[in-house]
């Protein structure tokens, strides 16, 4: 495992009950075109095999092709990774998906991407949980936000991705946490900002613990929020389709309010397999707030075409432990 690399592959093909996958989200300049394409591997005893997964952001059709794993190689030096014919790294994607589900081909490149920060004791999005070892899943953020040029074919449909934006993040390990919420977006109204935050049921010693992790980017600066920085969730409630979000770190506070669209199907791992099915949107909206502890208010936004999964069984989780 490369801790200080989290993009390139972590495993090995010899990994039994492990998953790998990375996540490339695509939004065009006029935002009418949404895709998210996902590479990866599945090593389990019943069927170890690569895959790409798709879901379209504005539909939420989606569609998981099979490849086998001799289809799949990658570097251990530097990110690039390819599933058949198609070749994905931290600049540019390559597809070539020629399938009975779906034809997609094209080159989208990328520029202008901007780096989660990094250091020694704090190597990417998890810090120094990254040296904790047997943990089921780790997450990483290998491009906050970028510019994106170039075109795809979807099923002989031409679609112009030139000056949309683009977001890339990855998780690693043999199982997806039993619940979570994710949301995800840099498509602003009024800003180039970035939002991802995340809050999972981590298991741990035969017990387990709320965890969470995120940031706000704007104007050029992080703003973390995360069990590592001591950050502490302020508000978690799901209601007729609106998520609401709150944040208290040692200095800011964040509050993001989601409402929830169209979403699609996607498979994620246990165990390795790729078994469970779980709900995505690529196309929600968001109203974020950060402020200062006097509740002096810094920035105040909307964003569209977010990210957002929603694995309920994390409300009580949150509540039990806030009222121990």
């Amino acid at each position: 495992m490369n801790v200080f690399k989290p993009e390139v592959f972590q495993g090995n093909l010899s990994n039994k009950n492990y998953f790998e996958g990375w996540y490339f989200k695509h939004v065009s300049k006029d935002l009418e075109h949404v895709y998210s394409f996902i590479p990866g591997i599945s090593l389990n005893p019943e069927n170890p095999h690569a895959f790409i997964q798709i879901i379209n952001g504005l539909t939420g059709s989606t569609q998981y092709i099979e490849y086998p794993l001799s289809s799949f190689s990658f570097s251990k030096n530097t990110f690039i990774v390819q599933v058949g014919d198609s070749v994905f790294t931290a600049e540019s994607m390559l597809l070539n998906i020629n399938s009975p589900l779906i034809k997609v081909s094209g080159r989208l490149s990328y520029s202008g991407n901007v780096k989660y920060p990094s250091s020694m004791v704090s190597p990417g999005i998890m810090g120094w949980y990254s040296f904790v070892p047997l943990m089921e899943c780790k997450h990483g953020v290998v491009s906050v936000s970028h510019r994106i040029d170039g075109t795809l074919s979807v099923n002989g449909e031409i679609l112009d991705f030139s000056g949309g934006k683009g977001y890339i993040e990855k998780d690693w390990g043999t199982s997806f946490p039993e619940s979570w919420i994710w949301v995800q977006s840099n498509n602003f109204a009024n800003s180039d900002a970035c939002i991802m935050m995340s809050i999972a049921k981590i298991p741990w010693l035969g017990s387990f613990f709320t965890g969470f992790l995120g940031f706000l980017y704007y104007k050029d600066t992080f703003y973390p929020f995360s069990t590592y920085h001591k950050s502490k969730i302020t508000a978690l409630n799901l209601s007729d389709e609106i998520l609401t979000l709150g944040f208290k770190g040692k200095k800011y506070q964040l509050k993001v309010t989601a409402k929830l669209k169209n979403s699609g199907i996607l498979l994620a791992p246990k165990s390795g397999l790729m078994s469970r099915r779980i709900k995505e949107s690529v196309d929600s909206e968001l109203e974020i707030v950060l402020s200062d502890h006097k509740g002096t208010e810094i920035y105040r936004d909307a964003a569209f075409r977010a990210g957002l999964e929603v694995i309920e069984g994390i409300f009580e989780i949150v509540k039990i432990k806030e009222k121990r």
